[in-house]
């Protein structure tokens, strides 16, 4: 019998790795700490971040929200940064999901209003994604947004994430199901060059 397919990245090669604090022009994307549970709360109280990302954040939830960060880490499921600027929260990049077989992982990401319009959002998602491909070796790494979202859309194309195709009510928001559009970037594309927009 032929022996099954090798992984695509080798279990423990993300926990073999210590979580890097990356500097990004005057940002700082850092592992999260339980000292940011002021601030996450606070940003969950905008209603964009809350309308997109589906969920609360309530003062209860928050401190067990960033303390899975780190577990997750050392299951190489998800990986989180907190995106900051002299020292306070202007946003969060991360992948919520990460599967090391299949080489593949999905981003993303929120930016606080006074931060917006920066390319905050655009800058830690091409810095988390080339270090992810750079430094543990994933193939593939997905992002998906609502088809009323059309910020996402920007960010996600700026960021040299081509757009793929769109799910018919494939996400389930606070309004009811949404179309979702679907970006990628693979490890050999170009560093943030032109990609579809064809819709």
């Amino acid at each position: 019998m032929p022996d099954p397919m090798p992984a695509a990245v080798r279990s423990g090669r993300l926990r073999a790795l210590r979580q890097p604090t990356l500097p990004v022009d005057e940002l700082l994307l850092r592992p999260w700490r339980l000292s940011d549970a002021h601030a996450v709360v606070g940003a969950y109280q905008n209603p964009d971040i809350r309308r997109w990302h589906v969920r609360s954040m309530e003062e209860h939830e928050v401190s067990a929200w960033l303390a899975s960060w780190s577990r997750r880490w050392q299951e190489e499921t998800g990986a989180g940064w907190a995106v900051t600027a002299d020292d306070v929260l202007v946003g969060r990049v991360g992948f919520r999901r990460i599967d090391l077989g299949e080489g593949v992982a999905e981003i993303g990401y929120w930016t606080l209003p006074p931060a917006r319009g920066r390319g905050v959002a655009t800058r830690a998602a091409r810095a988390v994604t080339a270090w992810m491909f750079t430094h543990v070796g994933l193939h593939r790494i997905e992002l998906s947004h609502s088809a009323v979202n059309p910020a996402s859309c920007r960010i996600a194309e700026k960021a040299g994430f081509a757009y793929e195709g769109t799910k018919r009510r494939q996400g389930l928001h606070q309004d009811g199901w949404h179309d979702m559009h679907f970006h990628a970037r693979l490890a050999e594309d170009e560093e943030a060059g032109p990609v579809s927009t064809d819709r």
